[in-house]
């Protein structure tokens, strides 16, 4: 990777978890490593951990609170309101304990959660978490150490190290926690073997704009929130995402390709071009369904009273793609205001798509909020609720059910 190269992991939110071993000083050397590489981390520790290394540190470093008991609640604007436990397993990504004790290993292996590390890990994808051991050669080779990790990487978790070399106790031998940048390039790959892992997906965000005169425009409050959380989590499963995004949508990760564009025609022109390759599209942009049939060249007056403002109906994207047979699987979203299901599924199958993501305006939920709830609907009787919550976490939950139900196995096997 060329030096210039955005790191694999910038945009992700990984949550750090340090337990009470003598290595645990060098999880700030790998804090503001994670940080350089644009990474948001939230820090979790156990009580043994800071008799190691100070919470200070790691918030000072981390720019967040961090988490050192059940107990306390922590506030920051940037965090869920119920950040510990459920809260926190929402926000991230992805997970990594360093250093990961032999006691630490032992509880998550026998499913026990009495501290912040342990209960936030135990509500935590296995696939998406990483373990670096790190602990006392004698430890290491323990045969209840053995078979933890044995048992730890049957159910999903990746383990990285530990290596060999000079410990605490002064012992040349195995129980070194992996080097700091061995362990970023060791999360960097569960990036790479995702479920979606190089397939490419093409994913639309944000309102279009029609142009009345030279200073007005028809269009929706749209702000591109969903579309773009479904495009960061389908590139934190592997993919090769391109985001077409209309006016207004916030910045994508640097690995994203992203197309800006104004108008439904600009919209339809970038998404047939890169829908010859997608192999998965999913249009969560709210495109405008009508334009003025002219465009004044100028500013409307006022004083000449209200414009006669014809319309016409821009292109259906879907359709189109439909009828180009591009895009790959396709996946539609709809809003709605009333019979919210029965307009989803009408939708569903005239355009012959994969999976709709149907929701509702009001209640909080819909544009320009940060919240959502939504409806999925699929060929076959297919349904699937989401309660409300926050966009970002919703796109995740999107991004591992379109992959699930398009991909099927194939995407297991990745």
């Amino acid at each position: 990777m060329a030096d210039d190269a955005p790191s694999p992991l910038a945009g992700l939110r990984i949550v750090l978890g340090v337990t009470g071993g003598i290595a645990a000083y060098k999880a700030a050397v790998l804090l503001r490593l994670l940080r350089k590489a644009d990474v948001e981390v939230v820090v979790t520790m156990t009580e043994a951990a800071t008799h190691f290394i100070g919470p200070l540190t790691m918030a000072t470093l981390s720019g967040k609170p961090v988490i050192t008991s059940l107990w306390e609640r922590v506030s920051d604007d940037s965090l869920p309101s119920d950040v510990e436990h459920i809260g926190l397993v929402k926000w991230a990504d992805l997970a990594l304990l360093a250093p990961a004790t032999m006691n630490t290993l032992g509880e998550l292996a026998r499913g026990l959660a009495d501290d912040p590390v342990t209960t936030f890990f135990a509500a935590f994808p296995a696939e998406r978490a990483l373990l670096a051991p790190a602990m006392n050669g004698g430890m290491w080779r323990n045969p209840a150490t053995r078979k933890n990790v044995r048992l730890l990487r049957a159910r999903g978790y990746t383990v990285t190290g530990p290596g060999r070399g000079e410990l605490a106790c002064g012992d040349e031998d195995e129980g070194r926690m992996a080097e700091p940048e061995q362990i970023l390039n060791a999360l960097a790959g569960l990036v790479k073997r995702g479920p979606l892992a190089g397939r490419r997906v093409l994913v639309t965000a944000g309102p279009t704009r029609e142009w009345i005169d030279a200073v007005r425009f028809w269009s929706n409050a749209s702000t591109g929130t969903m579309g773009l959380a479904v495009a960061e989590a389908a590139r934190a499963l592997g993919a090769r995402v391109t985001l077409v995004a209309g006016p207004g949508v916030a910045a994508a990760h640097p690995a994203i390709r992203r197309v800006d564009v104004e108008s439904a025609a600009e919209m339809a022109s970038a998404v047939y071009a890169a829908a010859a390759e997608a192999e998965l599209t999913v249009m969560a942009a709210a495109v405008a369904d009508w334009r003025p049939v002219a465009t004044a060249p100028g500013k409307l007056k006022k004083n000449a009273g209200p414009p006669a403002l014809a319309l016409e109906p821009t292109e259906d994207i879907l359709a189109g793609l439909a009828a180009r047979g591009l895009g790959g699987a396709r996946v539609g979203f709809a809003l709605e205001t009333e019979r919210l299901e029965e307009g989803a599924r009408a939708k569903l199958a005239a355009k012959g798509l994969a999976l709709i993501v149907a929701n509702a305006v009001g209640e909080g939920a819909g544009f320009g909020t940060g919240d959502n709830t939504v409806l999925v609907l699929g060929p076959g009787g297919f349904r699937r609720e989401f309660p409300r919550m926050d966009k970002l976490a919703l796109g995740r939950e999107l991004a591992a059910l379109i992959t699930a139900r398009v991909f099927g196995s194939e995407a297991a096997d990745r």
